[in-house]
This record gives structure tokens, C-alpha cells and sequence, in this order.
């Protein structure tokens, strides 16, 4: 399984600039294993003794607080690379991981991460890419939380995830979330109704369509619009 396994990592953005050879060496030293829907892949405060890609499927990373609400940071499908921070700090997880659905994720120790940024010095900027990506995500959704509405923020992730996994057809781009309205209203700093109040003021201006947990997005222009508006 390593050469799949290398891959696969070759295929993700933190890995992607290294020497096939080394990419061979670190692969041999991964581990695979498949969650099921709803598994914790690891919690906030577990060790971080590594990091994961995901094979195939769709992950979830969360923050719960002490009264057991969680808030959605990201959505992560295949290549995606996750619990990058330990790497570098040696800390705890700042975040949890759960898979969404059916997932199979790799995981890579900080061990063999060390090793092969010592033999691979173009590693390190990609990591840094990686952590630097992740700071701006966070920088932008604490700044949606002040600055935008809940139709913009609402609109904005919309946007964001067609970009991300949506699907392109002759009437419109289409989402298969995998989420539901308590999710999106997780990521977004809202509540259920509130969100699901949202989505149904934009079906109704005919910006998308709702079915179910599928949506089709019409008139992505409209919702661009939306999503700058901060009353």
C-alpha cells in the first residue's frame, strides 16, 4: 500500500513538493484506518502525536464547549490534510475530528513528519503554507462573526463550499452537504431556526433551491451580493 499511499500524499498541498523517494520512505511508515459515520477521529486536548489525510470520505473539525454545544470550523473531503498544529508545538489537539460519513483517513506521526523535514527542507514551507492557510480561515470567520449579518454569513459559506466540492449542471451548482441545518449553523455562529429561516428567505428570492440536504444553487451572483452585506 505504500506506493498508493505516496500517492496520495503527492496529491495533497503539503506533500506535493517532495522527491517521489521521500514520499515512498514516509508512506511506508503511515497508517490507514476507516472511521464509521459519526466516529471521532480524535478530541480537543488528545495528544497530538499526528497528523491525518483524508483518503476518501468527509471529516468534520469542531470545537464543543463545556455545556456540550459544538461549533463547525471545516468540512475537510479526500486529500485534505488535518491536525497540522501538534506538528510543530508538540501540544494538544486545539480542535476534534469526526467523520461525517464512511472515512478513511492516514495518518502520519510526528515522528516521521520530523524526520522527513530534516531531509526534506522544502517540506517545512509547505507546512508553513499549511498552518498559514489555516490561521487566515480562522481570521476570516472570526472577522464574518463581527463584521457580517446572518444572511451574509450564511451566503458567504454557501459560496465557498460550491467553490470547494459543489458540482457544476446546466441549472445551476449543486451542494450534496452532508451536513445538516445544525451544522451550517455551526459554522456560521447561528441558531438552527435562525439558519434554516435564512435558507428559506433565499429559496424564496430564488437564489437556490432546498432538497433536503441538497442544494442548488441558481443565482450565484445574488448570493455574492449577499454575502458583503453586514445589516
Amino acid at each position: 500500500m505504500s506506493k498508493q499511499d505516496a500517492d496520495l500524499l503527492q496529491n495533497t498541498p503539503l506533500f506535493g513538493s517532495m522527491p517521489i523517494d521521500a514520499l515512498e520512505r514516509l508512506a511506508e511508515k503511515a497508517v490507514s484506518k476507516l472511521y464509521a459515520r459519526g466516529e471521532v477521529i480524535f478530541r480537543e486536548e488528545d495528544s497530538g502525536d499526528a497528523l491525518c489525510v483524508v483518503v476518501a470520505g468527509l471529516v468534520k473539525v469542531y470545537r464543543t464547549s463545556s455545556d456540550g454545544d459544538e461549533m463547525l470550523l471545516v468540512t475537510l473531503g479526500p486529500s485534505s490534510v488535518f491536525g497540522e498544529l501538534p506538528m510543530v508545538d508538540g501540544g494538544l489537539r486545539s480542535a476534534s475530528a469526526a467523520a461525517l460519513e464512511a472515512t478513511t483517513v492516514l495518518t502520519v506521526t510526528r515522528s516521521a513528519l520530523l524526520e522527513a523535514l530534516r531531509g526534506s527542507p522544502e517540506l517545512a514551507d509547505s507546512l508553513l503554507g499549511s498552518l498559514g492557510s489555516v490561521v487566515r480561515r480562522l481570521t476570516d470567520q472570526a472577522a464574518d462573526l463581527v463584521f457580517l449579518a446572518l444572511h451574509g454569513r450564511v451566503a458567504k459559506l454557501l459560496l465557498s463550499l460550491a467553490e470547494e466540492r459543489g458540482t457544476s449542471e446546466a441549472d445551476g451548482r449543486t451542494l450534496d452537504l452532508h451536513l445538516t441545518q445544525s451544522d451550517l449553523a455551526n459554522m456560521v455562529g447561528g441558531s438552527r431556526q435562525s439558519v434554516n429561516q435564512v435558507l428559506n428567505s433565499f429559496e424564496r428570492l430564488r437564489y437556490l433551491e432546498l432538497d433536503g440536504r441538497r442544494i442548488v444553487i441558481r443565482k450565484p451572483e445574488l448570493l455574492q451580493r449577499r454575502s458583503g452585506q453586514s445589516d
